[in-house]
């Protein structure tokens, strides 16, 4: 009989588990629409119009869709503009080839500027420390201009240069020999109330922000203070440039005046939601009435009951607020969710669905035969909003990107 060396079992053994950690056999996944997405891109930019820049906001890993995969979509449909939060978010678009601006929405941190510089991003700028990083980083790098945006707190109170405060940073800008201010900027705080009076006031002090720059010398060819509510719902924010975020995703907030949702068409662009969660069954139970369910027993079974084991939970990012209260999509019915989401694994209850199997491909966000499940429910369940729940679905969730 042959014995094998500890060395080649090892060997084996390493091999193997190189093999089977590249091979996902998890049934919980997403579906992202980049056909979806280039759609969504072309209905903003044709309602905004051909004089309005579109800066896509991809920050947050594209709301959890997969930032370079959507950043590529969104630069071949025509995007010259991608927002992101960080440097670090800015690194592996410029490492996949991506050629677009891109724009730091949130600055930067000391130690950042001369890679600001190299990657050719646009940072945000509002600190007097920003301007002289920046004006130094440049000037050892050789680079005759580098581009920054302006950011004015107009009332949002988070980030950017009051405008009180405004003359000094201006001055400091108008002093740096090696910086191009290329935008002013500013954020609202409420564009989705249409009667909230913060709006009109952070407008007014944006224009005042506006006419001390121009008096500065200082006049950008990019003026941006839309998000994705004002880019619906307020034609005069838009200015020369706007930035649309969740509803590139298919989404937005709902409006709302006096204090209630407002409806109606005009408020709504007709763009589609781009991702797909899905699953499959992993396991089929049979029970008796009054058989508690889950942990702490908060679901009790009232007539026998057929439920599915599916493997996602709060892990996946399955929000724990839609335990008991939301539903998922299978075998074109709807299915509720009985008893507590936990980490790894979810019950609902199938009784009645004809032909339900192990295996069975069950939608947790997305559309079936004329059923929907989407971000807005989900978060309407859990005391939230879509923007959370995109952001929420885990790494642990694959997503993939049919054609």
């Amino acid at each position: 009989m042959r014995v094998r060396s500890t060395a080649s079992i090892i060997a084996t053994v390493a091999t193997t588990a190189e093999i089977l950690s590249r091979v996902a056999t998890r049934p919980t996944w997403a579906d992202v629409s980049l056909a979806a997405l280039r759609q969504n891109f072309r209905t903003v930019q044709k309602h905004v119009g051909p004089s309005v820049t579109v800066c896509a906001v991809v920050k947050a890993d594209a709301y959890g869709h997969g930032a370079v995969e959507c950043s590529r979509a969104l630069e071949s449909e025509g995007a010259r503009w991608l927002g992101v939060t960080s440097l670090d978010e800015a690194i592996p678009l410029r490492e996949a080839g991506i050629r677009a601006n891109i724009l730091l929405m949130t600055g930067f941190w000391r130690g950042e500027e001369i890679e600001i510089v190299r990657l050719r991003l646009t940072p945000t700028v509002w600190e007097p420390w920003h301007i002289e990083l920046l004006e130094k980083a440049t000037a050892s790098l050789g680079v005759a201009r580098h581009p920054v945006h302006l950011k004015v707190d107009t009332g949002m109170g988070r980030l950017g240069v009051a405008v009180d405060q405004l003359p000094g940073v201006l001055a400091a800008l108008s002093e740096a020999k090696h910086l191009l201010v290329e935008g002013i900027s500013t954020h609202l705080a409420a564009s989705e109330i249409m009667d909230a009076p913060s709006v009109a006031e952070q407008e007014k002090n944006f224009e005042k922000a506006r006419a001390m720059a121009r008096e500065a010398g200082i006049e950008p060819g990019f003026v941006h203070m839309a998000n994705t509510s004002a880019v619906t719902s307020r034609r005069e924010t838009w200015s020369t440039m706007v930035r649309p975020g969740v509803a590139l995703y298919g989404y937005y907030l709902p409006f709302q005046r006096a204090g209630r949702e407002v409806s109606g068409g005009t408020l709504r662009l007709p763009v589609k939601p781009i991702l797909t969660w899905k699953t499959r069954i992993l396991s089929l139970r049979n029970f008796d009435a009054n058989q508690s369910l889950g942990y702490g027993g908060t679901y009790v079974t009232k007539a026998p009951a057929h439920v599915a084991v599916l493997p996602v939970g709060y892990a996946d990012g399955y929000n724990r607020q839609l335990s008991n209260q939301g539903r998922v999509i299978v075998r074109d019915h709807y299915a509720p969710i009985v008893g507590r989401i936990s980490m790894d694994l979810t019950l609902v209850d199938v009784t009645g669905i004809p032909g339900i199997g192990v295996g069975d491909e069950v939608i947790l966000l997305g559309a079936s035969d004329g059923l929907s499940i989407n971000a807005l429910e989900h978060a309407e369940l859990a005391n939230s909003t879509p923007y959370e729940i995109l952001c929420n679905i885990s790494k642990r969730v694959p997503r993939r990107y049919p054609s």
